[in-house]
């Protein structure tokens, strides 16, 4: 592990969006995550926050009899978790690293003392803040509305966004996790998805062929949280919120 440096770019886009006398004050650390990696169980107490830059994690709710469903996927767009400066400390949900890769670390008391201290930091933390809610409302619209290849598209589509590359190391159990569906049910949409040349898959290996395809396939949800992506220019002081919550039944599982 070594600390990030403060100068050229990071990877991840709130930490690029600070000015580089705040982001040297954050003392990041870059860490390697691995895949299965949990960051937080729920209800537990939050030691350290991650700024994705090449990984991606979800954070995901368990019901009583073991069903999961993912709540927000965060990738080099955000950080885990917003929850250090808007409460208590304790994480409201089980965060998962799904995609493996690298991220940067930041104990909890410090990402509260640089959030306390105002200026750009606490600027860009509310900032992420608002579109992850955004997506938080939107995936509950989806996991209700719309069917299960559609919400596999999306995911499939915003974790494509996020890693930079057309190759995913995941399994249809762990998809079934975060779309909320049978791992069956997944194994069968992801078989038509390879037929009509979107995907393709094989002993865990997922690459994606077609981005137009997926896009097709995918309900508006996608695009709805695509343009609530914090993008560096989006996170300057006096940028203004886009889009808008969509509430659409496009299927049915």
């Amino acid at each position: 592990m070594m600390n990030a440096h403060c100068e050229g770019a990071s990877g991840n886009f709130l930490v690029d969006a600070l000015p580089p006398r705040e982001r040297s004050k954050l003392a990041l650390v870059d860490v390697t995550l691995s895949a299965g990696q949990v960051l937080c169980e729920h209800d537990q107490e939050v030691l350290f926050a991650y700024f994705p830059t090449t990984c991606v994690v979800c954070c995901l709710y368990t019901t009583r009899d073991g069903t999961t469903a993912e709540t927000a996927l965060i990738g080099n767009d955000g950080m885990f978790d917003v929850g250090l400066f808007l409460s208590s400390g304790r994480s409201s949900n089980r965060a998962v690293v799904q995609i493996p890769g690298r991220a940067l670390r930041i104990s909890a008391a410090a990402l509260q003392a640089g959030f306390a201290g105002g200026g750009a930091f606490q600027h860009v933390m509310l900032r992420y803040t608002e579109a992850l809610l955004a997506q938080v409302s939107q995936t509950a619209v989806c996991n209700r509305l719309h069917s299960l290849e559609q919400r596999l598209c999306r995911w499939l589509l915003l974790c494509h966004d996020r890693v930079g590359h057309d190759n995913l190391t995941i399994t249809h159990e762990q998809i079934a996790n975060m779309v909320g569906g049978r791992r069956e049910s997944v194994t069968v949409m992801a078989g038509r998805l390879q037929e009509l040349g979107a995907i393709r898959y094989s002993r865990g290996q997922l690459s994606v062929i077609d981005r137009q395809a997926l896009e097709q396939s995918s309900c508006e949800c996608y695009e709805v949280v695509k343009k609530r992506t914090m993008r560096p220019k989006d996170l300057e002081i006096g940028s203004r919120p886009r889009s808008q919550l969509i509430l659409r039944r496009t299927g049915t599982d």
